[in-house]
C-alpha cells in the first residue's frame, strides 16, 4: 500500500509542475493580447484608408489595372495562409488550415491552378507532410509581425501579378488568416485581395457618413494605382497578420486556461486517491495491531 502512496504522490507532484507552466502560460499568452489589439487597431485606419483611395481612382477613372480590373479567364490564384509558429494554441491553426483546403477546392472547382503561400511553421509543417507543392513559405514572426515581415510576404505575391499569365502569373490572390473578433471568439475567414472588388467596396463606402472626394490623378490614374499597388497589398496583409497574431494570444490562452483547469482537476483527484489509499494502509495497521494483540491475549489465556 505505501508503494501505491509513492506513486500517487510523484504523479501529483509532476502535475502540479505542469500546472505552473501552463499557468504561466497562460499570463504570457494574456498579456500579450492587449499588445496585439493595440496594433491591430492602429493598422485599420491605414488600411481602410488605403482602400477608400484606390476604390476612388478605379471609380473615378477607366484605367485597366491589375489591382481593379477582372480578368477575362483567370486561370491560376495565390492562396496566402497564416498560420502560428508554436503549438498549445487549441485548433488555431487546424482551424486555419480547413479553411485554406475549403478555398483550394473551390478555386479549383472553378477550373483554377493554386498556388500556395504559407506563414508559420505549423502550415509549412502540414504542407511538408502532405507533400503539397509550396510557392514560398515565411516563419519565426506569427506572435509578432512587423510591417518589414508584411512587406516580405507581399512581394513575391505582387510579382506575380504583374507576371504574364504565360510566365506563371497569377490572377488573383486570396488571403486566408483567422479574424480576431474577440477574446473569446477568433474565427478563420478568406479575403480576396486581389482583383479589388471596387463595386463591394465602393457599396460599403456609401454606407459611411463621408461623401467620396473628387481627385484628379498626376501623371495618370494607372500611374496612382501602379504606387498603390504595393502599399494595399503590405497593408492588408500586415492587417491580417496582426489579427492572426492577437487571435493565436486568445487561442493560446484559452488553452492554457483549460490545461490549468485540467490540472487542478487532476492534482484533486489524485489527493484523493492517496488519501483513500493513506487512510486504507491506517486502518490495515490498526487492524494487524488489533489482531495481533488478541492473539496474544488468546495465547496468554491458554497458557495459564
Amino acid at each position: 500500500m505505501g508503494a501505491q502512496i509513492r506513486v500517487y504522490k510523484r504523479r501529483i507532484k509532476s502535475v502540479t509542475a505542469t500546472k505552473k507552466i501552463t499557468k504561466a502560460m497562460e499570463m504570457i499568452a494574456a498579456s500579450r493580447i492587449v499588445k496585439a489589439q493595440r496594433q491591430v487597431a492602429a493598422s485599420s485606419p491605414y488600411a481602410d484608408e488605403l482602400t477608400r483611395a484606390v476604390t476612388a481612382v478605379a471609380t473615378g477613372s477607366n484605367t485597366k489595372h491589375p489591382l481593379t480590373t477582372e480578368p477575362e479567364n483567370a486561370t491560376r490564384a495565390a492562396v496566402l495562409l497564416v498560420t502560428s509558429d508554436r503549438g498549445l494554441a487549441g485548433g488555431y491553426s487546424s482551424n486555419a488550415i480547413k479553411a485554406a483546403d475549403r478555398l483550394t477546392e473551390k478555386l479549383r472547382a472553378e477550373g483554377k491552378e493554386v498556388d500556395h503561400y504559407l506563414v508559420g511553421r505549423k502550415s509549412v509543417a502540414y504542407y511538408s507532410f502532405r507533400d503539397r507543392k509550396v510557392a514560398q513559405s515565411w516563419t519565426g514572426f506569427s506572435d509578432s509581425p512587423q510591417y518589414a515581415d508584411a512587406k516580405a510576404v507581399a512581394t513575391p505575391l505582387i510579382e506575380s501579378v504583374l507576371k504574364d499569365s504565360a510566365e506563371g502569373g497569377i490572377d488573383e490572390i486570396h488571403i486566408v488568416f483567422t479574424e480576431f473578433v474577440s477574446m473569446m471568439t477568433q474565427t478563420p475567414v478568406d479575403r480576396r485581395l486581389l482583383p479589388l472588388a471596387v463595386s463591394q467596396e465602393a457599396a460599403q463606402l456609401d454606407k459611411q457618413p463621408q461623401a467620396m472626394a473628387q481627385y484628379e490623378f498626376e501623371p495618370s490614374a494607372e500611374g496612382v494605382l501602379d504606387a498603390l499597388l504595393p502599399r494595399y497589398v503590405e497593408s492588408r496583409i500586415y492587417n491580417a497578420l496582426l489579427q492572426a497574431a492577437a487571435s493565436e494570444h486568445a487561442a493560446r490562452r484559452r488553452a492554457m486556461k483549460s490545461a490549468t483547469d485540467n490540472a487542478e482537476d487532476l492534482i484533486k483527484s489524485l489527493t484523493r486517491l492517496a488519501n483513500a489509499a493513506r487512510q486504507a494502509d491506517i486502518t490495515q495497521e490498526i487492524s494487524e495491531i488489533v489482531g495481533g494483540a488478541s492473539a496474544l491475549a488468546d495465547a496468554n489465556a491458554g497458557s495459564d
